[in-house]
């Protein structure tokens, strides 16, 4: 399994982009940056979408992508799997053809270059296949879990082969999500604040480094990496800096542009 970063900061400024993880070319998990980073070529790839919450900075890069297959005639369906009040909120705040045209109506009803599948947390579905079918019963498994932010927000579970990923997107302290974390070959967890701001990381449902710390502790095995996502720019090199103060060897802040073969 390859995992791209195309974005993992928790606000955006130059060099930091918000969160995008590209696994193996087709798969997105979060959707905050997808054109300012990918070729026509490698954006045709993408054909299934796991969002974790309707944050703009986790959705605002589906537009855009969508009017790039639109303008450019491709017979491309990209599929969009959230949970429910996530499809919702995107249907009416975003995708509403007021903010952004409905694409899940262009250029036809019967022939859109987007559609939603609602996922439900614990009960995981299969992706496969050249286009990533839902109908296909190998390729990757994947798992939603609920996690605890501001709105309603899951994680993902990624397994393919024999590999496995979780990527919390945005959470405060949770539990359900590091069952399945355990021993995984890499976890992708938050971390927004640095430690002086916990009181804040608390109100806004976040991580600081000392909340992590004690997040990690609910796993029986740790995984083989560890990979910090969403700190805020301004605290990029004070959340670099606590994280390694933990002491754990595989643990690290993502940068954007980031690879990893797991």
């Amino acid at each position: 399994m390859r995992l791209r970063v195309l974005g993992c900061a928790g606000a955006e400024f130059p060099d930091f982009r918000p969160p995008a993880f590209l696994v193996d070319d087709g798969l997105l998990l979060d959707a905050g940056t997808i054109g300012a980073v990918l070729t026509e070529e490698e954006q045709w790839q993408i054909r299934a979408i796991f969002i974790t919450h309707a944050h703009l900075d986790h959705i605002r890069g589906i537009p855009a992508l969508a009017d790039n297959i639109l303008i450019r005639s491709l017979r491309h369906l990209v599929t969009v799997y959230a949970t429910e009040p996530v499809v919702a909120a995107m249907r009416t705040h975003l995708l509403n053809g007021t903010i952004w045209p409905d694409f899940t109506m262009l250029p036809s009803q019967h022939d859109p270059v987007l559609q939603y599948d609602v996922v439900t947390p614990d009960r995981p579905l299969t992706l496969g296949g050249p286009d990533l079918s839902r109908r296909s019963s190998d390729g990757y498994t994947i798992t939603a879990v609920e996690v605890d932010h501001t709105v309603p927000a899951v994680g993902y579970c990624v397994e393919k082969n024999g590999v496995r990923l979780v990527y919390t997107g945005d959470t405060g302290p949770t539990d359900a999500i590091w069952q399945y974390a355990s021993g995984a070959d890499a976890v992708i967890v938050e971390v927004s604040f640095p430690n002086a701001m916990e009181s804040l990381a608390t109100i806004t449902k976040h991580l600081c480094c000392s909340q992590l710390e004690r997040e990690l502790a609910k796993m029986a095995v740790l995984p083989k990496r560890i990979l910090i996502t969403h700190p805020k720019p301004q605290y990029y090199e004070q959340i670099k800096h606590e994280i390694g103060a933990i002491g754990i060897r595989q643990m690290e802040l993502l940068r954007d542009g980031a690879v990893y073969e797991l």
